[in-house]
């Protein structure tokens, strides 16, 4: 079991099944237990069951620890049911507004921390939030001028004045491609400055006193003397 983290992603923690200290599957996790006017989590819901309308309402401080696939928990749930939840107020799935109160994304997850159960920060989607691969922005609490039920209010121009937390795949490829569309533009140009260089130098010149005749400080050889052509015997 890895220790608690300092804090987590509240959708990471939705997705994962309750198993308590007895060992017994409690489900995964379908809804969170907030106090929005704070911007605090108080705990979680699971539904235990695929059929029915029995929930189990989960205490974040009975979180003892995290796993890849499960969230480990000390103690008894709280039961409900659905109608009971449903009066439960939240600020996830909440539409965000810019400053001229036009929605610009939807409020998708949050960032939690474990200790005091204190929202740090929020992820915006601009599309459906339940879509796989799509692209987070944050939005920080001091962004927030007001809430009503289903809606925050911010001074955004447009959602592209939030930090990117997380890109899409369709962005994450453009930005890969930008990236090796650069690379490939900035070794052609280096490709270029050295031809240009190249072809700036000056042709290639023989160094003087190469065309004249190879000179040597050795003696000239003397010509072997001999009789006289005329007075050679003819017999030899």
């Amino acid at each position: 079991m890895a220790p608690l983290p300092e804090q987590v992603l509240l959708s990471e923690l939705l997705r994962r099944h309750v198993r308590c200290d007895q060992g017994l599957d409690h489900g995964a996790g379908v809804q969170v237990w907030m106090h929005p006017p704070v911007h605090r989590v108080l705990g979680w819901v699971s539904k235990p069951s695929a059929f029915g309308n029995r929930r189990e309402v989960w205490r974040l401080n009975q979180l003892r620890g995290i796993s890849e696939l499960e969230a480990l928990v000390q103690g008894e749930p709280a039961e409900t049911d659905l109608g009971v939840l449903e009066k439960l107020p939240t600020l996830i799935d909440a539409a965000v507004l810019d400053r001229r109160q036009q929605p610009i994304g939807t409020l998708a997850d949050a960032a939690i921390e474990l200790r005091s159960g204190r929202i740090r920060h929020y992820l915006v989607s601009r599309s459906d939030p339940r879509l796989p691969g799509s692209s987070r922005w944050r939005l920080s609490l001091d962004r927030l001028l007001d809430q009503q039920p289903g809606q925050v209010l911010t001074a955004l121009e447009s959602i592209d004045d939030l930090p990117l937390a997380r890109a899409s795949v369709r962005q994450e490829f453009l930005r890969r491609s930008r990236r090796w569309r650069d690379q490939v533009q900035e070794a052609g140009n280096r490709f270029e400055e050295r031809l240009e260089g190249w072809l700036e130098e000056p042709p290639w010149q023989e160094p003087e006193g190469l065309d004249q005749p190879y000179e040597t400080d050795a003696p000239p050889r003397r010509r072997r003397s001999g009789p006289p052509a005329e007075e050679e015997d003819p017999w030899i």
